[in-house]
């Protein structure tokens, strides 16, 4: 695609998860909203290495998230979390486009349609066996409170689509299962709705595995088949339950291209089908099928610009098969894997000439990952020539099909955590090969809490937390501030198990007077002792005998406590602000330091992006 793009997401929850990692020419900005198919003009905090033209801003999205509110009309259904606009672009972009994942549904009065998307009738698919084994979701979320971490939000209610498999499961989005406390499914020209559960989700991947246990439900059921991976132009045909009615829907169209994609959900890059038939909230989570009636993948998300029309996207087969592998070897999903080398391309042949690489091949390592295998046995200034003996172009690609070509990072999606590549590479004009273990990318902040809450810890009135892209989409980003976010988007994990901790707020009382307008700097030490992780922190506190606790921060804030009048005052504290606990459970777990001492040092940020998206304009990618 010539365009640099703005990707948007329609969330499914009210601190809008939705996300992906861009490079320094795309923008990102995560919307939520209770409003169907209403224009919306973005908000977002213009600093200075995000900030752009407000022109390109203008008409970007239709709002696409459709949500359930219990107890509210229709004319007031607005989420008191719905602040979450975040743009991670540059001002060169110059189009306006976006990703949206699709996964709920609410027939809204009033809403806008576009009728050039217009859903064809099943015709004579209508009595087709396959279509019965698609299904509609009834999912109730209760996302976790990010700025207020004792707490969860309100819960809220979505629809979507998901498809039988066989052996009692079912297959969909997960955005569509996300922060689920009830999953419940209807089969097609039934009227009984049967409680699922969820096994496994696959947040890089946007997939989900379900189950339900009630036999009546799988009576008659016939699982779909899976296809090969279609070819351009082949015809598709996607079903669902997307908005405008309560049943089945089917569109059609043709395979437009095959290539590694943005995942809006996980932040991720893997192999995706382009294709130009409509795909509307709530088509999430349902199959797409080949002319033979066999699944080629699975709906997730739609491109939208003022300059295109109908560009859905699909998962296809071959990232679903990968998803159902890991888990059965597993028992659970461990993700994909990652090479976590920053690389350049080597289309200049004075570049090349001066990296002594003889031919027109290869990409050049700027930067290796401190927690990736790969920091072993690699170096800065390395040229990857071939990965498991398939020779890797200046561009960053490798062969794919008959005359195709892929970018090279499609080869590592198709290995497992734990396997082992073999790569060659030149080093000071000298080639030789090298093998790395595999394994999914540590993130210093997260894109998503896997383990329901937060973790945080309150002390004298002082509410600590990880720094975690929630959290940064429910604070807002003008209040997070320009220095945290630059550490949040470009800085790297020296260990496994770092984490940026903040000052998320602080509960008035007179033990903290004077400090109770902070919030959200980063704490860098306690007594003296850098931190590593909010565990490490806890860990501090309780093992202090000092007669106080001077916390130091970013920007060399200082706080200085009396630590037994803090003791004393977190007590009563808690009890004003109806807080349950001083601290989360997992805090409670005695701490266990793996990490030399040497390696918390200061984050060093500016130069690395985080996104491992496609090449960009700068030439630069992550493996």
């Amino acid at each position: 695609m010539a365009t640099t793009a703005s990707c948007w997401f329609s969330g499914l929850t009210p601190t809008a998860t939705s996300r992906c990692s861009a490079l320094s020419s795309h923008s990102c900005l995560f919307i939520t909203s209770h409003r169907a198919a209403a224009a919306f003009s973005p908000k977002f905090a213009p600093t200075a290495a995000w900030k752009k033209d407000p022109k390109t801003s203008r008409d970007k999205v239709r709002i696409l998230s459709q949500k359930k509110y219990p107890g509210r009309s229709k004319d007031d259904r607005t989420y008191p979390f719905v602040d979450g606009e975040k743009n991670k672009g540059d001002a060169r972009q110059s189009q306006s486009a976006s990703f949206s994942t699709f996964g709920s549904q609410r027939k809204e009065k009033g809403f806008l349609y576009d009728y050039n998307e217009q859903q064809v009738e099943a015709g004579n698919l209508q009595d087709a066996a396959f279509l019965n084994a698609v299904v509609k979701i009834y999912c109730t979320h209760t996302a976790p409170d990010y700025s207020l971490p004792w707490q969860k939000q309100r819960q809220y209610t979505s629809t979507g689509s998901a498809f039988m498999i066989g052996d009692g499961k079912l297959l969909t989005n997960a955005h569509c299962v996300e922060h689920d406390t009830q999953v419940k499914v209807k089969r097609r020209g039934d009227d009984t709705k049967y409680v699922a559960k969820v096994l496994a989700r696959g947040v890089d991947c946007d997939i989900a595995l379900l189950s339900v246990e009630s036999e009546e439900f799988w009576k008659g059921a016939e699982p779909l088949q899976f296809g090969r991976l279609p070819r351009l132009q082949d015809s598709v045909t996607v079903v669902g339950y997307p908005l405008g009615g309560d049943t089945i829907s089917v569109t059609k169209g043709v395979v437009s291209r095959i290539e590694v994609t943005s995942y809006a959900h996980g932040s991720s890059d893997l192999l995706g089908i382009q294709i130009d038939a409509a795909i509307n909230p709530g088509n999430s989570g349902g199959p797409a099928f080949n002319d033979q009636g066999e699944c080629i993948g699975v709906a997730f998300q739609v491109y939208r610009s003022d300059d295109v029309e109908n560009i859905g996207y699909v998962i296809p087969t071959t990232v679903v098969s990968h998803f159902l592998s890991d888990y059965e070897r597993n028992g659970k999903y461990t993700g994909f894997p990652c090479l976590g080398v920053l690389l350049q391309k080597l289309e200049n042949p004075a570049l090349r000439a001066c990296l002594k690489v003889p031919s027109n091949e290869g990409v050049l390592v700027r930067r290796v990952e401190p927690t990736s295998d790969a920091n072993n046995v690699m170096k800065e200034g390395d040229v990857i020539v071939s990965f498991d003996d398939v020779q890797v172009g200046s561009e960053g690609t490798v062969p794919f099909r008959s005359s195709e070509r892929i970018a090279f990072r499609y080869l590592i999606s198709q290995k497992f955590a734990g396997d082992i590549a073999e790569l060659g590479i030149i080093r000071a004009g000298e080639f030789r090969k090298v093998s790395v273990v595999l394994n999914p990318r540590v993130h210093l902040v997260p894109y998503h809490i896997e383990e329901g809450q937060p973790s945080y810890l309150i002390i004298a009135g002082l509410v600590f937390t990880p720094l975690s892209e929630p959290l940064i989409d429910e604070e807002c980003e003008d209040s997070i501030g320009l220095k945290l976010l630059a550490k949040a988007r470009y800085s790297l994990a020296r260990f496994k198990g770092q984490q940026i901790v903040i000052l998320s707020q602080v509960l008035a009382n007179e033990v903290n007077i004077g400090y109770e307008d902070m919030g959200n700097h980063q704490v860098l030490r306690l007594n003296g002792t850098r931190i590593k992780n909010i565990h490490h922190l806890a860990h501090l506190l309780d093992s202090c005998r000092d007669r106080y606790l001077v916390f130091e921060f970013d920007d060399n804030y200082l706080v200085v406590l009396e630590r037994e009048a803090a003791m004393t005052a977190s007590t009563c504290i808690l009890k004003d602000y109806g807080i349950p606990a001083e601290r989360s459970s997992d805090l409670s777990e005695p701490y266990v330091d793996l990490v030399e001492d040497g390696r918390g040092t200061d984050q060093e940020f500016g130069d690395s992006p985080l996104s491992s998206l496609e090449i960009g304009f700068d030439g630069l990618l992550w493996a």
